[in-house]
């Protein structure tokens, strides 16, 4: 068993952190904006100025978590597509479904959009996973 890549669990994470970023920036930035806007009219709130650095940055830290996840489970689960497509929903379970249920669960968030937004995102982070996966070699 050879060592995890570090190097390349973060040039798999940037590319699997784009497609999240490239999912996440349509979902909510175009397709889901009106509703998100009303939403937040609704509330009398505003974004925060530093809100979409922070979305970039952490589709990026998400997109490097789940190449290092691929990057354990590998040895383990055995190279290929289907051990990224299973950490990616591992990761989406963990990382969006729990979080998500909760902030549904608590009405702090609108269910609907909410609910459509995390199973697209599901898809999502199993494409960036298995891209991301496609980049990663263990080291010797």
């Amino acid at each position: 068993m050879g060592k995890i890549n570090l190097a390349r669990v973060f040039l798999g994470g940037l590319l699997a952190g784009l497609i999240i970023n490239i999912f996440e920036y349509v979902l909510n930035g175009v397709v889901f904006a009106s509703q998100w806007d009303a939403y937040m009219k609704a509330l009398g709130r505003q974004m925060r100025p530093n809100a979409i650095p922070f979305f970039i940055i952490s589709a990026f830290v998400a997109g490097i978590g789940v190449v290092w996840l691929y990057a354990v489970a590998r040895p383990r689960l055995g190279a290929g597509p289907k051990t990224a497509a299973l950490t990616g929903a591992a990761y989406w379970f963990f990382a969006y479904a729990i979080p998500d249920a909760n902030s549904i669960a608590a009405n702090v968030v609108p269910g609907r959009v909410t609910l459509t937004i995390s199973l697209i995102l599901l898809v999502a982070v199993i494409i960036a996973s298995v891209c991301g996966a496609w980049l990663y070699k263990e080291q010797t």
